[in-house]
């Protein structure tokens, strides 16, 4: 069967009249290479590249412009842009900068990309800017704050309309951070990542002093971006409504589900070991216990027990409904 993920990955280093960038081609390469395959090695996205690394290979405007409209055309499940290069804004809006621009305004305005975006009919669409003054893009004229998303289109910018895009070790800082989500960091208990989880990674780990990473979306469900290794074997998972009846069930233990206790049994020591895993991705915690002993070997040597997180409430509602 055809896969119907598509990408196009661009990266622009070299420009005719203004400064060169260093980091982009690199940060398009990496892209192409986590956005393609799935940690286990099935196909995720058909990455088309486009990358400007020297003036033989520089990227026109006009090419930008009918590559990002093909991106668009058709019906695929998923079109994903990305984009590392210069930015440019003015009051009449953003730009991404091509090879060939003089002057910044002459580049390629971001309200056609978004208007593409728009008017796809992709089912969900998913535009990523590394460049300056990214943020802008979407925004209302004269409305601060607000946008204008067709139904099913996310923007993750690297910065706000007034930031710069910073590199470091000849790589995007927010690129860096957005691979690192992609590869695992941001990833559910079933290994999906999604815009909304990246995202939530980017922002945390950028912190409130440094450049500000804005995301824009209008979306019934989170499309998954990439398939990660999962904390958890989706059959164990399964084992949270087998374990605790309702959400509110308080699991009782005793010495007989500890394996360093001499009472041990084999199937209560067999659960005990799903339920220590599930207490590491925080799904269930141990109560009744002082807090110098509050982990899952006291709960059973001390005859207390285990009961769902909010979180573990949340994975359990998703089991009981098939939802995974």
């Amino acid at each position: 069967m055809a896969n119907n993920r598509k990408a196009l990955v661009v990266g622009i280093n070299y420009y005719d009249n203004i400064k060169n960038l260093c980091g982009c081609v690199n940060d398009a390469k990496q892209m192409q290479k986590v956005l393609n395959r799935n940690e286990d090695d099935s196909l995720n996205f058909t990455v088309a590249t486009l990358t400007a690394k020297d003036k033989s290979t520089r990227v026109t405007c006009g090419q930008l412009k009918d590559a990002i409209e093909e991106l668009f055309k058709g019906d695929s499940e998923v079109a994903l842009l990305y984009v590392a290069s210069h930015g440019f804004v003015d009051s009449s809006g953003g730009y991404i900068i091509a090879s060939d621009s003089k002057r910044g305004d002459d580049g390629l305005a971001m309200d056609i990309v978004l208007k593409y975006a728009n008017d796809s009919n992709a089912k969900n669409r998913v535009i990523i800017l590394d460049c300056c003054h990214a943020g802008c893009m979407g925004n209302i004229a004269n409305f601060p704050g607000a946008a204008t998303l067709g139904d099913g289109v996310t923007i993750l910018a690297a910065s706000t309309e007034e930031q710069y895009a910073s590199e470091e070790h000849g790589s995007g800082v927010f690129t860096g951070l957005l691979v690192d989500a992609l590869k695992g960091s941001a990833a559910n208990l079933v290994g999906e990542v999604t815009p909304g989880s990246a995202y939530a990674l980017i922002d945390q780990t950028l912190g409130p002093w440094n450049q500000r990473p804005v995301f824009k979306t209008n979306v019934k469900n989170f499309v998954s971006l990439r398939k990660a290794k999962a904390p958890l074997e989706l059959a164990e998972l399964h084992q949270l409504t087998r374990l605790f009846p309702n959400p509110d069930y308080d699991f009782p233990l005793d010495p007989t589900f500890e394996p360093e206790s001499k009472v041990g049994q084999k199937g209560n020591m067999k659960k005990f070991e799903v339920l220590q895993h599930f207490n590491r991705v925080n799904l269930v915690v141990p109560y009744g216990l002082p807090k110098k002993k509050n982990h899952m070997y006291f709960a059973a040597m001390m005859k207390k027990g285990c009961r769902l997180t909010a979180l573990g409430r949340h994975y359990w509602n998703l089991v009981d409904k098939g939802a995974i």
